[in-house]
């Protein structure tokens, strides 16, 4: 099939336009960001994704595959796919209409028979509202909204290994997206657009929420002089029951905080749960620094932060709690020194020289290059607080 990716070159859209291309499938991967685009055309992954920079190479070598800034170009595609979702403005309310102005864009483009797939998380009703749009405007077009539920990082094995929910209105559709799918050799699962809405924005606040569970957790073990991540494992030491408890840590990214917000907006703020969530997640660092201090003159003394992206091993900063731990403790510390071998910024250091600097050492983000780092200097690890060496816990 002949596909378009509009938002190809992005975290979401990029591998599934390589995979689609790897498995066959022609692609057009459309993207606004040039520098993206440019990198993609030159056969270099423009984030970490592990497993598709050869396949990168593939697909462009074999002609399967083409990135562009042209948006003209997807006019003959048989099937269009968008991974832009439903945003959230600067006082994080959701904006459901962004995606209509998307296909208003898009409008002169788009011809009859097309296939159009929404991918990325969009405001419940969004799915009704562009296939108002084309009826409105005499284009007789299919539309399905097809989540992607897909762990940034792990997009190598989980495209072709997660169950694909396909929300459509008729059994032609669902068969229309199953077939974009079927390359990957996977489930498919049959909703209405609706019932897939849901289900995405269930999906990560649930998982939202789960990261503060163990958030929640922590603080009352941390409060306690215990280690969280010792009890922890004490708890769900062979216990089937409670083996999806996570680990503490930084709940962020460009995903579970935005789409729980989108879900309390839905329900007309009545989602107390999320909010509570929202409160604790994003209240961590503050709670972190806050203990700290109750040990530590913080105002005397030079902080070191290891790891500022969202989470290990990426490169992807969008929603990082490290940057907000970093602005507080530029307020409440004599210094802070960041490093992170992922993130090119003039502003970090190298790792050596962060250690011989600083008086207090706070993992931002288990990167595995920390895994067996040796420090002389107090470390606050809230990953693994059991590796913490802070005067914190009895």
């Amino acid at each position: 099939m002949n596909i378009s990716v509009i938002g190809g070159c992005g975290h979401v859209g990029l591998p599934l336009s390589l995979y689609l291309s790897h498995f066959g499938h022609k692609v057009v991967a459309f993207d606004i960001s040039i520098q993206n685009v440019k990198k993609v055309q030159s056969k270099v992954m423009p984030f970490i994704e592990t497993g598709f920079q050869e396949i990168l190479t593939e697909v462009v070598e074999n002609g399967n595959f083409k990135a562009t800034p042209d948006i003209n170009e997807i006019s003959e595609s048989e099937v269009l796919i968008v991974v832009i979702g439903t945003e959230v403005d600067e006082h994080m309310n959701p904006q459901p209409n962004k995606i209509i102005e998307v296909m208003q864009n898009l409008l002169e483009l788009v011809r009859d028979g097309q296939l159009i797939i929404l991918r990325s998380t969009v405001f419940p009703g969004v799915t009704k509202k562009v296939e108002d749009f084309f009826l409105q405007n005499s284009k007789n077009v299919d539309i399905a909204f097809c989540p992607e539920r897909i762990a940034e990082g792990e997009a190598f094995h989980e495209l072709i290994t997660l169950p694909q929910i396909i929300g459509s209105r008729s059994k032609k559709v669902f068969e229309r997206a199953s077939e974009v799918f079927s390359c990957f050799g996977i489930k498919m699962v049959n909703a209405t657009p609706e019932e897939a809405e849901l289900a995405k924005l269930f999906t990560n606040s649930w998982r939202y929420i789960k990261f503060a569970t163990a958030n929640q957790f922590f603080m009352m073990a941390t409060d306690f002089g215990l280690s969280f991540e010792k009890v922890r494992q004490i708890t769900i030491n062979d216990y089937p029951r409670a083996k999806d408890l996570p680990r503490a840590g930084f709940a962020a990214g460009p995903c579970l905080l935005k789409d729980t917000l989108q879900l309390g907006s839905f329900s007309n703020n009545n989602f107390a749960l999320g909010y509570s969530a929202m409160q604790i997640n994003e209240g961590l660092p503050n709670f972190i620094i806050n203990k700290i201090e109750q040990f530590y003159d913080l105002s005397n003394l030079t902080i070191g932060i290891l790891g500022m992206t969202f989470k290990a091993n990426s490169d992807d900063k969008r929603s990082s709690l490290g940057y907000k731990i970093k602005k507080i403790l530029e307020f409440k510390s004599k210094k802070v020194i960041c490093n992170d071998p992922f993130i090119l910024d003039p502003d970090f250091v190298e790792l050596n020289d962060l250690i011989s600097q600083v008086d207090l050492v706070i993992v931002g983000v288990p990167h595995s290059l920390y895994d067996d780092l040796k420090i002389d200097k107090p470390i606050f690890n809230i990953w693994d607080d059991s590796k913490s060496t802070l005067h914190l816990y009895k």
